[in-house]
């Protein structure tokens, strides 16, 4: 080792251990509650920023063929974030790039209660690319529990699972939100989503100063891309099956006259989504990741079938429930898939995201057309 590297400077933080020597009980000892609490915070503004979205952009947009563009805005701020939240992790650490990522969250669902309140389409638009972002740099949340140089299967599904704590109550906290803010519709929504954020910038602002990678880890180079190209695809069009089925879901509803059950349709929708993590967490040790992204996907599949057959509350709401596991499996599995042979490079990490997230961009796009 140089003098250079050895010699410690004013400002640097060192571990004096081996990375990974302390295990993955140090990790979760060290951080992961934290994680899964601003993960869990940050899916809490998730829902009802979603549940915003569809209906308000049909309101609001100037044409009924951008009404879609806030819903497609804040997965276009996802997938753009991606890339810089991988670096920023790498290079500043958890505490200060998810600090900046719930920032820009409380601060985009402050932008949207100001869209609401004055009726103003672009800042509709703006809160919702804001938003998007918390929620780019909030996904990495999974990657950063992963223990230094080592697997993670269990902080993973920690962190995954946190979230179905707020499937269980967005319902019971948006519509006190609505109500004291009445009669200002989707108002105190908007104010919730921005609440929920700084919550997890209070939760990301408590995390030990740790790095995603050492900084002497090599990438794996050509082996580390053949790894995760195939999980990436699979998980990209989980990903585009999603977000188009529930831009649609809102959609689809509000035109059956079924507009009073879109909340609690969201509400198991989300809940669907992170509760199989609690479930996989008591079965870890038998956790195969092409097993679950086979399931996911089968489960996908049918979840179409249900929602373009579907005129009821029953058949929105099984249609969306399926549809979140599915979800749910086909990302935690790619998810363990591309962690399978140890940490990926930052940069793999990023792309992957950056990857699934695209996706999704492209189906809150086409949502309408599913609608």
């Amino acid at each position: 080792m140089s003098s250079s590297t050895s010699i410690p400077r004013a400002g640097q933080i060192e571990c004096v251990c081996e990375p990974g020597a302390l295990g993955e009980n140090a990790d979760i000892q060290g951080g992961v509650p934290l994680l899964a609490t601003a993960f869990a915070l940050s899916i809490l503004s998730q829902i009802f920023t979603l549940g915003i979205l569809p209906l308000a952009g049909l309101a609001l947009a100037p044409t009924n063929s951008l009404a879609t563009l806030p819903y497609a805005a804040f997965y276009a701020g996802a997938a753009l974030a991606s890339l810089p939240a991988s670096l920023l992790l790498d290079s500043f650490g958890r505490r200060a790039a998810f600090s900046l990522g719930a920032s820009l969250g409380a601060a985009g669902g402050m932008v949207l209660v100001f869209a609401l309140v004055t009726f103003h389409f672009g800042a509709l638009v703006l809160g919702a690319f804001w938003l998007g972002i918390a929620s780019g740099f909030s996904l990495f949340y999974r990657h950063a529990a992963v223990p230094v140089g080592g697997k993670g299967t269990s902080a993973i599904l920690i962190v995954f699972g946190a979230a179905s704590v707020a499937g269980l109550i967005a319902p019971t906290l948006g519509a006190t939100a609505e109500t004291l803010a009445a009669p200002r519709e989707f108002v105190g929504l908007a104010a919730a989503a921005a609440l929920a954020h700084v919550g997890s910038l209070i939760a990301t602002a408590a995390l030990p100063y740790r790095r995603i990678r050492e900084a002497t880890e090599e990438a794996k180079g050509v082996e580390g891309w053949r790894a995760i190209v195939l999980p990436t695809i699979i998980g990209a069009v989980a990903w585009f099956l999603m977000t188009g089925l529930m831009g649609a879901t809102p959609i689809a509803m509000v035109g059956c006259g079924l507009s009073d059950a879109v909340s609690g349709t969201i509400a198991w929708h989300v809940m669907a989504m992170y509760a199989p993590s609690l479930v996989l967490f008591a079965l870890r040790s038998v956790v195969k990741p092409v097993a679950i992204v086979t399931v996911g996907m089968l489960l996908l599949a049918v979840a179409v079938v249900i929602f373009a057959l579907s005129s009821k509350v029953a058949g929105f709401s099984a249609s969306a429930i399926l549809l979140g596991i599915g979800w749910s499996l086909a990302t935690l599995g790619t998810t363990l898939w591309v962690h399978k042979d140890g940490r990926p490079s930052r940069w793999l990490l990023g792309i992957h995201d950056a990857t699934l997230l695209s996706a999704a961009l492209v189906g809150a796009l086409a949502a309408q057309a599913f609608a």
